[in-house]
């Protein structure tokens, strides 16, 4: 009896309604599995990377299926809470599951098409007559038989390539295939090491007896050494060659002298482009008495809420709050999602989050090179759990990334429309979709402004959610005492001062003259 046939739903990345099903081959069958990342083909000659929806063994009776090309990943790069977020931000925001996916994941992640031109050796140039243009593009193909566009101009040395083929495909000269392409390319660096150990003399006299009439490869000996001791044995000896070059005047070709000489190795590395961070714990500050009790109740009121509104006026120490209950939630091993809008996104919130929970901060912007993003997700997905970043410091495109342990949402200014996504779909609003997320997790969300917005305000007054007022300033600080300047009645008297009222120049002097 022969096996039933594996089908995969997928979504693509296009604004289609719908999965597109196709058949798994046998020898795939073991590597896929829902949110796993396969290449489909679309259409005659589109090739997309698609996420595995679902697996059944249900052939549709309407259409013939295509196989799945390849599958990309070893696991899934999209877990279960992602694929039911996705699910829900489509039906509450009526969109596609594909523009969901396509907003969802990094750039890097999501493979591209590129366009590679192949030579046809059965064309027959006699018969047809071709341009200067058109028979210098097809010489050099002739060589290379397949180039992508950019090689194409590269060269040919022209920049109006794109007609010049089109009119070779109208000739039936070429003909162009769609090939894909990773977008994201891990960051490599070089470093070098010593091929012995410094404390061996009998070599080490060896080597400078056979550098004795090259003093710049000496140069360079002589700091690896004393580096190699200094870092101990703790270190794998290995240094970046960049820093090498720089604190030595040797040069590349002394350094590729001792390399050739097997006296030092050098190898590449993939290295992180999110950058060391710092490890240094400075603590927590104690809370003032109004900030404990605020505390206290967003904690009492977690206990029969989803959702709790901290309305705090400016300056009343909302963040230092928000930094005792993301304490507690790393304390149980949960991750935390704190939300801030696009303007509010400073370095001031980022080094202070930094300076208390070290490299467990991750930070995600969009305007953060792409290659950053990818990693900052990777890490999440990827790596154990003790390397995992447990807090994650982002805008509204943060609430995509894949958690696997939510304690707790903090959406920080929660009245901002930079939540809000526009244009294109899905439209959603972040601060709604967490509190979806959350509650897919079982986390609880925490919503923080001086200025509820009106929807939050009425949720919270007749009970849906949890109301927390904190109406006092860090450390009592009395709150700017507010005038209005008449400035039609100034203006009238003439007394204006370019843009400026008398009643504020006097103010200003005043306030100047107190110090």
């Amino acid at each position: 009896m022969s096996e039933a046939k594996l089908y995969t739903d997928v979504i693509l990345p296009l604004p289609l309604p719908g999965a597109f099903t196709y058949h798994v081959d046998s020898d795939q069958a073991a590597e896929v599995e829902p949110g796993t990342r396969v290449i489909v083909q679309f259409g005659r000659r589109k090739y997309y990377s698609a996420i595995i929806y679902k697996l059944h063994y249900d052939e549709p009776k309407e259409y013939k299926t295509k196989p799945v090309q390849a599958v990309l990943d070893n696991q899934p790069v999209i877990n279960s809470f992602q694929l039911r977020l996705w699910e829900w931000i489509a039906q509450y925001y009526m969109c596609t599951l594909g523009e969901v996916y396509k907003a969802s994941l990094p750039s890097g992640l999501k493979l591209e098409s590129e366009t590679k031109v192949v030579y046809q050796p059965a064309f027959d140039e006699h018969n047809v007559s071709l341009t200067e243009k058109e028979s210098l593009i097809l010489d050099v193909l002739e060589d290379e038989n397949v180039l992508g566009l950019k090689e194409l101009a590269d060269k040919t040395g022209r920049k109006d390539v794109l007609p010049i083929v089109n009119s070779l495909m109208n000739k039936e000269a070429i003909t162009v295939e769609e090939k894909l392409k990773d977008a994201y390319k891990p960051r490599k660096e070089s470093f070098v090491k010593l091929n012995f150990s410094p404390e061996d003399e009998q070599t080490l006299n060896q080597i400078f007896e056979q550098l004795k009439n090259a003093p710049k490869q000496v140069e360079i000996l002589m700091y690896l050494i004393k580096l190699m001791r200094h870092q101990g044995s703790d270190s794998d000896g290995f240094i970046p060659r960049q820093k090498l070059l720089k604190e030595t005047s040797g040069g590349t070709s002394p350094l590729k002298g001792l390399i050739d000489k097997n006296v030092v190795t050098q190898e590449e590395r993939e290295i992180s482009r999110i950058g060391e961070q710092s490890r240094e714990n400075l603590g927590i500050k104690d809370l003032t008495t109004a900030q404990r009790e605020a505390c206290d109740l967003i904690r009492e009121q977690f206990g029969e809420k989803e959702v709790a509104l901290l309305h705090g006026i400016t300056s009343s120490g909302k963040t230092e709050i928000y930094i005792h209950l993301i304490w507690e939630q790393l304390e149980k091993g949960n991750q935390v999602l704190y939300l801030l809008p696009e303007i509010a996104l400073t370095s001031q919130i980022i080094h202070r989050l930094k300076a208390v929970f070290g490299d467990r901060v991750g930070v995600y912007h969009s305007k953060f090179p792409d290659n950053e993003r990818v990693e900052v997700y990777q890490k999440l997905l990827n790596q154990k759990e003790s390397d995992k970043f447990q807090v994650i410091l982002g805008v509204r495109s943060s609430i995509f990334l894949p958690f696997s342990s939510l304690g707790l949402v903090i959406v920080d200014e929660e009245h901002e429309n930079t939540y809000k996504q526009f244009d294109p779909a899905p439209r959603y609003h972040a601060r709604d979709a967490a509190i979806m997320l959350a509650r897919m997790h079982g986390a609880k969300t925490l919503l923080g402004t001086a200025t509820p917005s009106i929807e939050s305000y009425y949720n919270a007054k007749r009970g849906k959610y949890g109301l927390v007022e904190l109406m006092t300033r860090y450390l009592d600080i009395q709150l700017p005492r507010i005038l209005i300047g008449d400035i039609l009645e100034a203006k009238k008297k003439k007394e204006m001062s370019s843009h400026f009222t008398p009643m504020l120049i006097e103010s200003m002097e005043e306030a100047l003259k107190n110090r």
